[in-house]
């Protein structure tokens, strides 16, 4: 289901809508310009020095040399067998629980901490509140990861305070994504409060989150909100904080990267709904059961998903024609996902309603025809999933 009516980059066929898209005289996107100079331009021995100077300012001076947020996804188990192999430092490995963990990477975890012999440091935030954020989000932003993406982004600098370890280290840099940040400009990203507030918060504060949601009926602690709200910047920057992608001074290739952690750690892959096997033998997004409707909602909105981008990312990097692209992109790209029957559930919303928040969003030209979409099987652990009904019955 490739729609017709949108204008797509030559190369990798992203499509105008996608977020921070443009196209040059040659119809391709600042995507594939970005990873052209990425693949062509950047001098990576420099930047593997500049890796070298910054791992040794901070090594053994503080109870960790860094912090390491983690998901169990390929790319923070890569940056964390990358940074405890070739580096021998000792990080605190912080875990934030989103609530929507499969039972692959739980395993795939275990095994990974156990193999590399690291501390961990797992949160999981009040499953009450973060029901009512992800409503909330939905209804506002069409967007029910607002607590994912603060919570992921903002509670391990705030343990970085709390044990007074400067240096973070995080693992696939935004410039392989979107244009928001670039590697043409050929610099180093930042994860700050700049990048938090343009990029994880949706426009929505904690503290405007918690104005919201609570209510003299059914009120919220203020400090529940704490975990999604980006710590102090003058307690950040007296304690000296560093806070980078890896992906910034390595040259970051997922699918490379993935082979080496199912070599080194045993790391497996798993089903990713929507996305044919075949693309996604290294595991892209499959940390979260919700991803699948994650994806459905982009692709309501804009007219590509999961399987476009993965295809994208293939593309540019050679391992896959256009052509070919197209033809997968078509087949698969867009399906009805299972969890989002699961989601409906936890939310206390129709389907109906579901279509009528999401199609007031959608980015012109594209029009999304329901009539035309397919529908996703479920993975092999659907049936495990947690399932809790909140529609008025």
């Amino acid at each position: 289901m490739l729609p017709g009516s949108l204008r797509r980059c030559r190369r990798c066929l992203l499509p105008e809508t996608y977020e921070t898209i443009e196209f040059d005289e040659e119809g391709i996107c600042n995507i594939c310009r970005s990873a052209e100079h990425k693949q062509g331009a950047i001098d990576w021995g420099e930047r593997k020095q500049l890796l070298d100077r910054l791992v040794e300012k901070f090594r053994g001076k503080y109870e960790y040399d860094c912090i390491i947020p983690f998901s169990g996804g390929k790319d923070s188990t890569f940056q964390l067998w990358y940074l405890v192999t070739q580096y021998k430092l000792k990080p605190l490995v912080v875990r934030f629980n989103h609530g929507f963990m499969r039972q692959v990477i739980q395993d795939n975890n275990q095994r990974t901490f156990k193999k590399l012999g690291v501390d961990v440091l797992e949160f999981t935030p009040n499953w009450k509140v973060v029901k009512r954020l992800m409503l909330e989000a939905f209804l506002r932003k069409t967007d029910f990861c607002w607590h994912c993406h603060t919570g992921i982004y903002s509670y391990p600098l705030r343990v970085a305070l709390r044990y007074k370890v400067p240096l973070v280290f995080w693992g696939e840099p935004q410039a392989e994504i979107t244009a928001y940040y670039d590697y043409l400009n050929d610099e180093i990203e930042y994860e700050d409060d700049k990048k938090f507030n343009m990029l994880r918060t949706l426009g929505i504060t904690a503290e405007d989150m918690h104005g919201m949601i609570d209510s003299p009926e059914n009120p919220v602690d203020k400090r529940d909100l704490i975990p999604y709200t980006f710590p102090d910047v003058k307690e950040l920057k007296a304690l000296g904080y560093v806070s980078v992608p890896l992906g910034s001074f390595i040259p970051w290739d997922y699918t490379r990267n993935t082979e080496i952690i199912k070599s080194e750690l045993g790391w497996q892959s798993d089903e990713l709904e929507g996305v044919p096997e075949e693309i996604n033998a290294h595991g892209e997004k499959i940390e979260c059961f919700m991803q699948g409707t994650r994806d459905y909602i982009k692709f309501i909105k804009r007219g590509y998903s999961r399987v476009a981008q993965i295809n994208a990312f293939h593309v540019r990097n050679g391992r896959m024609e256009s052509d070919e692209a197209a033809r997968i992109d078509e087949q698969f790209d867009g399906q009805r996902p299972p969890s989002l029957d699961v989601f409906l559930e936890y939310m206390g919303l129709e389907e109906d309603e579901f279509r009528k928040i999401v199609t007031a969003t959608a980015i012109p030209p594209y029009r999304h025809d329901f009539e035309k979409e397919g529908q996703a099987k479920p993975t092999w652990d659907y049936v495990k999933w947690y399932r809790e009904d909140n529609r008025k019955k």
